[in-house]
Formats: structure tokens, sequence, C-alpha cells
């Protein structure tokens, strides 16, 4: 980590994302007030899809927490996706390849080849943020958003599934006109691993002052 003049450590430290009521994971946590305190967003809202707890968090360019919502996420356990997925026709992608991947993403509202309005999260590998849908009737996936449990929420291809008015409401209006940044945290790997974060509450070492030239006589 860099080393920061004495007079500003107080104040890098004091830089964290703001939360208001929502209880968040300790991993999001750590990546929104990293993503804050480092600017790592660059001046773009972002947000958080905690996959462990199946929660996605959409915070402002300021680090301040907009509004929180459960998610459907990939079938498969797992943070990275099959090479060429992105071009494969849905039938072929077996259960075991149906991963959300971790990682940063730069990401953009645009339409899906029927017109719909979704957030492409990354485009090369096909996964979005999208208002749910309906899919097969045996997957249940509005009522999988709203149980009480999220051992029932790893059901899609590997998109991200949300309530329609919080997309509607939150995620649409947020990236309009603007990219954004996505987090997708990781659930076999660490969060520093995948991001290269560190928690700001670690020691800054100040700038040592240079020792004073002696006089000259």
């Amino acid at each position: 980590m860099a080393n920061l003049p004495a007079g500003s450590l107080a104040a890098s430290h004091s830089r964290r994302a703001h939360f208001g009521q929502e209880r968040a994971s300790p991993e999001a946590s750590h990546i929104a007030d990293w993503v804050v305190q480092s600017g790592d967003n660059q001046g773009m809202p972002f947000m958080i899809v905690d996959k462990v707890h199946a929660k996605v968090l959409m915070f402002n360019a300021d680090g301040r927490l907009q509004a929180a919502a459960p998610a459907l996420l990939g079938l498969a356990r797992g943070d990275d996706s099959v090479p060429g997925i992105g071009e494969r026709k849905m039938s072929t992608i077996r259960p075991e390849e149906r991963t959300t991947p971790a990682g940063r993403f730069v990401a953009s509202l645009a339409p899906d080849i029927h017109g719909e309005e979704m957030l492409w999260v990354d485009y090369d590998t096909a996964i979005s943020l999208h208002r749910v849908v309906k899919g097969k009737p045996s997957e249940q996936r509005a009522q999988r958003l709203t149980s009480a449990t999220t051992d029932d929420n790893r059901v899609s291809y590997g998109c991200i599934n949300v309530p329609v008015n919080f997309y509607e409401k939150v995620v649409s209006p947020a990236f309009t006109g603007t990219n954004g940044i996505v987090y997708v945290l990781p659930e076999t790997r660490s969060a520093r691993e995948v991001f290269g974060s560190y928690d700001i509450t670690e020691v800054i070492t100040p700038v040592a002052s240079s020792p004073a030239a002696p006089a000259v006589q």
C-alpha cells in the first residue's frame, strides 16, 4: 500500500461506505469500504453482488447505499466462467457450467436480442443483471426470491435475477446515462485475492520527515 502524508491519515481512514439500516456481510462491507476509500469506482455508481448471501447492494458514486434486494444466481457454485460460454446456446450449457463469475466489471444498460433492457455485467460471457424472469414453471423463480432462505437462490444459467421493482426503481435509474462498476464477490476465493482490496483500518505508515540539513558554518 502506498505511504500517505501524516496529515492525510485520518481523512483516509474516515472514508467509508454508508449502509444506513442495511445489515451487510463482512465481505460486502469490506469491499464497499475499500471502494470508497480507494476510489476504485472512479466516480461511478457501483453495485456489490454478494453471492454467498444472494443479495445485491446498489450504491451511488459517493458510496451511499441506495437499496438492497435478494437475487437469483447461477445454479453452479464457482467463480469462473467456462471459456467461450457466451457464444454457446443455452441448451448446451451443462448444470455444472452455470456459474455467476466473480470479479470487477464495468457495466452498462443495453437491450437484449428481444429489445428488453438489462444491465450487461460481462458481455463476453453473456452475464447480465435483469428483472426476474418466469423461467420454467418448476423453477418458481419469483417464489425463490421471496423465500426466507438463500439455499434456493441458485437456479439461473449465470445471470443475476432481481425483483422487478428493484430493477426498475433502483438499477435502471442508477445506470441511465452512465456506466457503473459491478463487484461480484467470490465464493471460492477471498475478496482480497480477486480485487486486490485491503482493509481500510490497516495501519498506513506516514512518510517520514527528512532529517534537517546541518547549518552552514
